[in-house]
């Protein structure tokens, strides 16, 4: 008897892609096998949707989906469908109710339950929908399946205190819960000897850890103890909040070799009116404050950020202190989103919601800026050598191009032309950048050097074993870092940070 197939959907922030990486590993701890790619939908055994529920049709677009199962599941009666994640965490019965022929809901805090759950509806022949309250387990603890055999997600902290008025995470994910030190350190040395050489650190919040204990520079403490790691290349973090974002996290980037000069910092808005609707613990002078600081500190850093445009009760004049931050700022990119209603929150029964014409029209003139900026930062990289760390699934021409696409250590997407000696993801190629568009750069040239590494050979082993390779996942929000190819960018986290 051929063991069940399973696949896993995900929408969301990158806790969520991380989530799914627990839930791929605990189905095949309990013998399930991923569904091969290009396997047509509904022919998978198990289909678990890693849901989100940060946007105004998080819902909707579930259940369209789950009703595009129906009819499959009827046809064949042995196909289990689960649904977790935030917007399992929030509606828990309702969905059973829409799409009685769900089989399993779980929450944010017990995906570990997910195969019990899967047999116990099989044997009872009924739905089961469990939700806990509280985080039953930290993640980290779970079988993993991880997407990438050269880059890794590392979770540090779970939830968030935060109580912004358009977010919705902090009452599905809960209250900050951050992790011991030395869990995660061993963690990432059990990576890096597997032969992963970058690694992200994870948080909803990422900065505010060591929260738990009162100890306000245990995160620029990790990021130091990550330097000490040999064999760890990259070192990445997203996403943290301006408020937490103190000068000994800039010295430890800044002073940490494989610390990388990268930073995600959401802005949300430039308006201190805005900010303080939004209750954001921060005002412009203090945002810019910290861009300037990043700067002098580490003149070659790469920043990026998130914005919402048409907040209720947005002016014109608030809008305007937008784009003034994002020209002081001159982000490399930003990830921009138009104000949509998050089901829960507080901003959703706000007064002065703004017509959704001139959501559009602000948004067209942000996005016309920021792109402006983002060429004339990348055309800065012109003739600059850069060391790029050869990437899987980056570069959806490069068969067509002859060429290969990695990321240099700000993150900078890179194409370049393909050596004449073998390379393989995970392996590091030096080039010189002859182009920039306003979202990659291009070498055109010969490579100047290739670097076979520990995780280019973890990426051979990987690939040469019998198992499936990975299908990956449906990313519905672009993340920052390396550790999963992510479609065309559109937004980072949650944007919620």
């Amino acid at each position: 008897m051929s063991a069940k197939t399973y696949e896993v959907r995900t929408y969301g922030c990158q806790m969520n892609v991380h989530d799914s990486e627990r839930l791929s590993g605990l189905l095949e701890d309990a013998g399930y096998v991923r569904a091969p790619e290009g396997t047509a939908e509904g022919e998978a055994d198990v289909v678990v949707f890693n849901t989100c529920a940060v946007r105004e049709n998080a819902d909707n677009k579930l259940y369209g989906n789950l009703g595009r199962l129906a009819p499959m599941k009827t046809k064949r009666p042995g196909m289990q469908i689960a649904v977790g994640g935030c917007l399992a965490q929030k509606d828990r019965d309702t969905i059973v109710k829409r799409a009685p022929w769900v089989d399993v809901v779980f929450g944010t805090h017990n995906i570990g339950k997910l195969p019990v759950l899967l047999e116990r509806a099989r044997v009872q022949e009924e739905a089961q929908v469990e939700i806990a309250e509280s985080l039953e387990a930290f993640p980290s603890t779970l079988p993993t399946r991880r997407e990438s055999a050269y880059a890794a997600w590392v979770s540090i902290s779970v939830g968030c205190n935060n109580t912004c008025t358009f977010c919705i995470v902090p009452a599905l994910r809960g209250k900050e819960k951050d992790r011991r030190t030395g869990d995660i350190l061993a963690e990432i040395e059990a990576l890096v000897g597997e032969g992963v050489s970058e690694i992200t650190l994870l948080g909803q919040n990422v900065n505010a850890y060591g929260s738990d204990i009162g100890d306000r520079e245990a995160f620029s403490k990790l990021l130091r103890a990550c330097g000490k790691i040999e064999g760890l290349e990259r070192v990445r973090f997203t996403s943290p909040h301006p408020r937490d974002f103190t000068d000994d996290v800039i010295a430890a980037m800044a002073e940490t070799p494989n610390v990388m000069h990268q930073l995600h910092m959401p802005l949300q808005s430039g308006s201190d009116t805005v900010l303080k609707a939004m209750r954001r613990s921060y005002r412009q002078e203090r945002f810019l404050g910290i861009i300037e600081k990043v700067r002098a500190a580490m003149p070659d850093a790469a920043i990026s950020t998130d914005i919402i445009v048409g907040f209720p009760g947005e002016t014109e004049e608030d809008f305007e202190q937008t784009m003034h931050v994002v020209r002081e700022a001159r982000f490399a990119n930003a990830f921009t989103f138009q104000y949509s209603k998050r089901p829960g929150t507080p901003a959703a029964t706000m007064e002065g919601q703004i017509p959704k014409e001139v959501v559009q029209a602000r948004y067209e003139r942000l996005v016309a800026l920021q792109e402006e900026i983002s060429w004339d930062e990348n055309k800065k990289q012109v003739g600059r050598t850069l060391e790029v760390m050869v990437a899987e699934g980056e570069g959806r021409k490069d068969d067509a191009t002859h060429r290969l696409s990695g990321r240099a250590p700000d993150n900078r997407l890179v194409h370049f032309t393909k050596p004449d000696e073998p390379v393989r993801p995970g392996d590091v190629v030096t080039v010189e950048i002859t182009y920039a568009a306003p979202h990659h750069l291009l070498a055109e040239g010969p490579a100047k050097a290739v670097r076979r590494t520990r995780a280019g050979d973890a990426w051979e082993r990987r690939n040469a074993a019998p198992a499936e390779k990975p299908a990956g996942v449906m990313l519905g929000i672009p993340t920052i870092g390396a550790p999963v190819p992510t479609p065309a960018p559109a937004a980072t986290g949650c944007g919620c940070d």
